[in-house]
């Protein structure tokens, strides 16, 4: 790692990530913008840079040699239309599935569109000729800055060859300077940044350069510490078989290597508890405990899917840093923290088959590491649990435990954004009910939640809609839809007059702007409102009433179970809240 400056230091990191990928070669074409990565380049060790004046042929030149070899091949140019001569080039690659890896250096924001020379707007440049683009942050000298550029490369190095080889884009903004001029504050992060461990586990050792084509999970798990854990993540499946046989696969790979198992509110296993005896759902009420969080830091992540929505296990995981692997079948990265990532691109059932072998059979008696989890998951829910039953006042926060305990075996359950994903994230207790969680986690928005949840039910099995007023009323036009419903949906509505998950941030202690702007309070009276587009409604005033609605859902129509919350109160309860 080159700390002469700010962007030696950047480019330095992005080219020996490469290097330990399986970069052999770089075409670099001059320029005044891309100096910091010509440089890295032409000093980095283990790989051949080859300086090539016109783009256009340097372009072509880069392709012949990842066809010739296999390998992706990087190709470097300034700023401005250099890039735009890459283009054939870039289409051809497309078109004949070669790898390369493009890096066009840019101007940092605040010089485009002011009239600074060199400069043209450079964002997916190459349209959708490319397998994957995006544009780097500028250079900062912060360890997270850096660990993302690290495993944004590493994603980009991935995308090259899978799931075809093609092009891929980084755009590189650069700041002055951009000659290799020392910068004090820079070298003095030497000492602080520990490089072996920042580069573990980037590459292997054997030199294969793409473990996805042809992977040998037995090596790459090989390293996994003995003190670590399964993180099981959001996971939806169309029907229970599948969502069944995706937890008994997580139960057996738990078994085998003698992990707990952290289970995210929407994935199924929380609702298949008897699969899996080491399962753990209290994860975010437990480190929320310093003293408990510091004790159970794992060394290694086996993440199943997408990271949980928990907010507490998102910091626990950056404070402690451990290395990950991510079991996904897609294309996608799926680490938004950054850490030291190898993902494993298959379903976990088919990586449970593959290490069929080489788990230890039968599995090792519990390490004590793994008894302190199934301890504190032990008296957290008894604690919970009491609270919860205790608690008469309509407290939001109970109703994702009630509906957890009620509803019939494998409703489909379609959970809104905001509180209410986040209630069964925290309240959820285990079961065999089999119920089926759905939720739009893909861009994590409130809309559409009303539709969404018609199209769940629409010719299945009886359904229920966990929402809170805003939620609903940003798709009332989904009850439009109630004449072409085939079949029932019930919509257990939290109605606290507004955004209620903004109660428990910070911005909830200026005031103004907080209610106004950001609590949003509605005045809308549901019931009439449901009779306009006749929706059957009833106002829920006990506990009793909601678990006995619940138990035995009507086969059509629409309902409405509305619930009239305190959102101030509620906040101050979950504020209250403590580990043991």
């Amino acid at each position: 790692m080159d700390f002469r400056n700010l962007n030696t230091l950047w480019a330095s990191v992005l080219t020996e990530t490469l290097v330990r990928l399986g970069l052999r070669v770089a075409v670099v074409c001059p320029g005044s913008r891309s100096a910091p990565l010509a440089i890295a380049l032409a000093q980095q060790s283990g790989l051949e840079a080859i300086p090539a004046l016109d783009e256009r042929s340097a372009a072509f030149f880069a392709l012949g040699l990842a066809k010739q070899t296999g390998r992706p091949v990087a190709l470097v140019c300034t700023s401005g239309t250099a890039g735009a001569n890459f283009y054939p080039a870039v289409i051809e690659a497309r078109e004949s599935r070669v790898p390369l890896l493009v890096l066009t250096a840019d101007r940092p924001p605040e010089l485009r569109d002011c009239n600074a020379g060199q400069t043209v707007d450079q964002q997916k440049l190459f349209g959708s000729f490319v397998n994957w683009y995006h544009e780097v942050a500028t250079p900062t000298a912060e360890f997270s800055q850096l660990a993302y550029l690290r495993q944004t490369v590493i994603h980009a190095w991935e995308r090259t060859q899978r799931p075809v080889a093609g092009v891929v884009h980084l755009n590189l903004p650069f700041r002055d300077p951009l000659a290799p001029v020392p910068q004090p504050a820079v070298l003095a992060l030497r000492e602080s940044l520990d490089e072996a461990r920042f580069f573990a586990n980037v590459g292997w050792d054997d030199g294969t350069p793409e473990p996805w084509r042809s992977p040998d999970w037995g090596r790459s798990l090989s390293s996994i510490p003995s003190r670590g854990i399964i993180i099981a993540g959001i996971a939806q499946f169309p029907n229970a078989a599948a969502a069944r046989a995706h937890c008994r696969a997580i139960a057996q790979l738990s078994s085998c290597l003698g992990f707990p198992v952290l289970a995210e509110g929407l994935s199924p296993l929380r609702n298949y508890a008897r699969l899996n005896p080491y399962l753990v759902s209290s994860y975010d009420t437990l480190l929320r405990d310093p003293d408990l969080a510091t004790e159970l830091a794992p060394e290694g992540v086996l993440r199943i899917g997408e990271m949980p929505t928990s907010k507490e296990l998102r910091s626990w995981l950056e404070r402690t840093q451990p290395q990950q692997w991510v079991v996904d079948g897609g294309d996608r990265n799926l680490d938004p923290l950054h850490l030291q990532t190898v993902h494993l691109r298959c379903a976990v059932q088919h990586l449970v088959q593959h290490l069929a072998a080489s788990l230890p059979s039968p599995p090792a008696p519990p390490t004590d590491y793994l008894k302190r989890w199934l301890q504190a998951e032990t008296d957290c829910w008894q604690q919970q649990r009491h609270t919860l039953r205790s608690l008469d006042s309509l407290i939001e926060a109970k109703t994702a435990w009630v509906l957890s305990q009620c509803l019939p075996p494998e409703t489909p359950l379609i959970i809104a954004n905001s509180t209410a994903v986040r209630y069964v994230e925290w309240f959820w207790e285990p079961g065999d009910r089999a119920i089926q969680p759905f939720c739009n986690r893909g861009a994590n928005g409130i809309d559409g939640t009303l539709s969404t949840a018609l199209g769940i039910a629409h010719g299945n099995q009886p359904s229920v809609l966990l929402t809170g007023d805003l939620a609903l009323l940003h798709d009332t036009n989904g009850f439009l839809l109630r004449p072409r419903l085939r079949g029932h949906l019930t919509i257990v509505l939290i109605n606290n007059r507004g955004g209620g998950i903004f109660e428990n941030l910070p911005i909830a202690q200026f005031e103004p702007p907080f209610e106004e702007f950001f609590a949003t309070p509605q005045p809308v009276e549901f019931a009439p409102l449901c009779a306009t587009y006749g929706i059957a409604h009833e106002l829920v005033h006990t506990w009793e009433q909601l678990a006995q609605a619940l138990k035995v859902l009507p086969s059509e129509g629409i309902r409405v179970l509305e619930l009239q919350c305190d959102r101030k109160l509620n906040a101050r309860w979950l504020a209250q809240r403590t580990p043991r």
